[in-house]
């Protein structure tokens, strides 16, 4: 590595950058951007923002003082060069990986990363709080939130705008806000005339002149509001910056993010300044890799490792179909079966597998941006007028809009399906992206059902089952393929809040929730337990659970979701009710953030694979040995 980044090298923290001199950072940024891809294509993970983040990486460790004044990058996702650039360029070959570098900021990772960040739009609030974090304790430090187009069209982003502008107690906060654009191409506006306008207006000899000139105006109300309005639309010709200083924020830009000439003495500027500033950097999403720059979607994330030189190799047809592409697949037949469905998803289109649903009923997709509240809303809103809504999000996502699920949806009773993909353990992702909570906060909902299929050809018929209702219900299923079970192509339906059992043994039962009764089902053969396909959360198939309960003597729940308020609680309560005692072993996730990983080395680690359920019931029972079989036999 040292023969080919010797640059790279020499930098261990940022402030060995900032020792270096200004000619030698455009070598760095050309170092820096091959180190990415060199890893990432070892590694996986995100490639096209990461790529196009470096100059803008390199320029902000340079201009501030890091970790003192402190970064907080939006999403998170772009942060491969600001890990490399802060002591940890030597681990990123473990990046995503059990134990390894986070693919997000983390702040228990690294006093560089100054907020935990993987969901959008949350940077400029955070940023905020320590701005005014600082100016409270006295402390001569700035916070620079960078967030990305995309993320600006969630509504939180704009609810922290809206307070950032105003002063608080009389004090405007320190807060610069890079709005880093890498959905428009670097136009003519982002040449030398716009360079030397944002150096102008980034400058102290326009700020000077234009409070000079309100003081002078201000005792002429009329000149003044002229001349406010000529500065106004005079900005709002050469940029698109008129709504930021309706925020009261001073705007500057659009500038290349790419040129570290234009980059580094804007933020000198602005870092000199005080009060909202705003900076608008145009970037290019895989710059300098030219595969990517051709191919932004495809080139936004590596799945595995690949060839620099050849790029993401084909994707070989796969043996099994991914959940994912079941829900795409069932979602294009219903829509074709039933003109009131209605796609939505907050600007998860290809993750979600809804890309052939988009080509073939464009007018009834439709994509709402990085904004889950407003997704759930406008849902309720089509169901209101009798159409059929279904909400493909990811489960960590609909977190996001919890409060407009209780109150816009069920309180409503309406009738909107909520497809949850990634639901239970995501890998690489991490803790951020993990759907282990869907479980417990949806079914404590009234009027909300919840169901939970165990394969690819159950996921199919839970969504279709969840299409017919007239009620709200949730669809969970996990990330990747199941165990290869044919969806077939037709409409059938479970009998509502029925379970099957799908073992006959003795003794022990184990109620799987889930993709997990097949390792439930490996590990009922060497116990010869019986198992139950509960299919149904909520509602639950009491009458199932309280058969197998007085026929047996012993429970055992399994759910890839958090223990706490999960499936197995709802059955500790069902026999609560029920006034019926017996022991109930609840497997599941434990409380505490799953870190970032292999999904089965996950599972393994938390007891949910074959072998683990297996010594969960035998430690658990294994002092009554009426229950098990013996060991021998194992």
């Amino acid at each position: 590595m040292a023969a080919v980044f010797p640059l790279l090298e020499r930098i261990h923290t940022p402030a060995d950058l900032r020792r270096m001199g200004r000619g030698d950072l455009s070598a760095v940024a050309t170092q820096l951007r091959e180190f990415v891809l060199q890893t990432v294509s070892q590694t996986g993970g995100h490639l096209g923002s990461n790529l196009g983040t470096v100059e803008l990486t390199v320029a902000l460790h340079y201009v501030f003082n890091t970790p003192w004044d402190r970064l907080v990058w939006d999403v998170g996702h772009q942060t491969y060069p600001h890990k490399i650039l802060t002591g940890r360029r030597e681990r990123m070959h473990t990046l995503r990986q059990l134990g390894g570098v986070a693919g997000f900021p983390k702040r228990d990772e690294s006093e560089y990363d100054a907020f935990g960040t993987a969901h959008s739009s949350t940077s400029i609030s955070a940023a905020l709080g320590m701005a005014l974090a600082a100016q409270l304790k006295g402390e001569d430090r700035k916070a620079v939130a960078i967030i990305g187009d995309g993320a600006m069209s969630a509504g939180m982003a704009f609810e922290a705008l809206n307070n950032a502008g105003v002063s608080h107690a009389g004090v405007n906060a320190d807060l610069l806000v890079i709005l880093n654009d890498n959905d428009m191409s670097i136009s003519p506006p982002v040449g030398a005339l716009n360079k030397y306008l944002a150096r102008l207006m980034s400058g102290q000899f326009y700020a000077a002149a234009r409070e000079g000139a309100k003081a002078v105006l201000k005792n002429a109300p009329p000149l003044f509001e002229l001349a406010r309005r000529f500065e106004e639309h005079a900005k709002g010709m050469v940029v698109p910056g008129t709504i930021f200083e309706e925020f009261g924020f001073n705007y500057v830009g659009p500038i290349d993010g790419h040129d570290l000439d234009s980059l580094i003495p804007t933020l000198e500027n602005l870092r000199a300044k005080k009060g909202p500033q705003f900076l608008h950097v145009v970037t290019k999403k895989g710059y300098g890799y030219r595969l990517a720059e051709a191919d932004p979607v495809k080139y936004h994330a590596a799945s595995g490792k690949f060839n620099p030189a050849e790029g993401f190799p084909k994707a070989a047809k796969p043996a099994k179909p991914t959940f994912t592409q079941v829900f795409g697949n069932w979602l294009c037949d219903m829509a074709e079966a039933d003109e009131r469905l209605v796609g939505i998803t907050p600007a998860m289109r290809e993750g979600s597998g809804m890309v052939e649903f988009h080509q073939r009923f464009p007018r009834r997709y439709h994509d709402v941006g990085i904004a889950e509240q407003h997704a759930v809303t406008f849902a309720a809103g089509l169901a209101c007028e009798g159409l059929k809504p279904v909400v493909a999000i990811y489960s960590t996502f609909l977190q996001r809009g919890y409060d407009q699920l209780i109150h816009d949806v069920a309180l409503q009773n309406l009738p909107v399906v909520f497809a949850l993909d990634r639901a239970g353990i995501v890998g690489a992702d991490g803790p951020t992206h993990a759907g282990a909570y869907d479980i417990a906060y949806t079914r404590c909902i009234p009027n909300m059902s919840v169901l939970v299929p165990s394969d690819e050809a159950e996921c199919r018929q839970a969504l279709t089952t969840a299409f017919r209702q007239s009620h709200p219900v949730t669809v969970r299923y996990p990330r990747g393929a199941g165990v290869g079970v044919e969806p077939g192509t037709g409409f059938a339906e479970w009998p509502w809040g029925k379970g099957v059992v799908r073992r006959k043994g003795s003794r022990i039962a184990v109620l799987a929730f889930g993709t997990l009764l097949h390792p439930a089902l490996k590990a009922a053969e060497t116990l010869d337990a019986t198992v139950a396909d509960m299919r149904f959360v909520k509602p639950l198939d009491a009458d199932l659970v309280l058969e197998l309960a007085r026929s047996h003597e012993a429970l055992v729940t399994v759910e890839e979701g958090c223990v706490m308020g999960g499936a197995g609680s709802a059955v500790a309560e069902c026999l609560a009710a029920a006034g019926v005692t017996v022991p109930l072993l609840q497997l599941g996730l434990p409380d505490l953030f799953t870190d970032h990983g292999d999904p089965a080395k996950l599972l393994a680690m938390y007891g949910l694979d074959a072998a683990g359920i297996e010594h969960g019931i035998r430690e658990r029972f294994g002092s009554r040995p009426a229950l098990l079989r013996p060991a021998a036999n194992h």
